[in-house]
């Protein structure tokens, strides 16, 4: 009963009611604008990208049989069938 004595309370219940409510419900800064986030830099020629690709499982046991090195050999067969003119 001892720790209820030293309990703080206050005085006028209104005023704390009145006080927690505008403390709730004070108007809350605004956030700061969003940037845009910057655009990615253009790849130099020639540079390799990291990308998520489906293939069929029979493509992909193709290129891997030969051991590593397999995703060589896939750009190496891709890169076949670009045009010249598009290096």
């Amino acid at each position: 009963m001892a720790d209820d004595r030293n309990r703080r309370r206050f005085s006028d219940p209104r005023a704390a009611a009145e006080a927690a409510f505008r403390a709730a419900t004070s108007p809350k800064p605004a956030a700061p604008p969003q940037q845009a986030a910057p655009r990615p830099a253009a790849a130099p020629p020639g540079a390799r990208e990291v990308v998520s690709l489906r293939l069929d499982s029979a493509v992909l046991a193709h290129f891997q049989k030969d051991g590593p090195g397999w995703q060589d050999r896939i750009n190496a067969a891709l890169k076949a069938l670009v045009p010249a003119d598009q290096d």
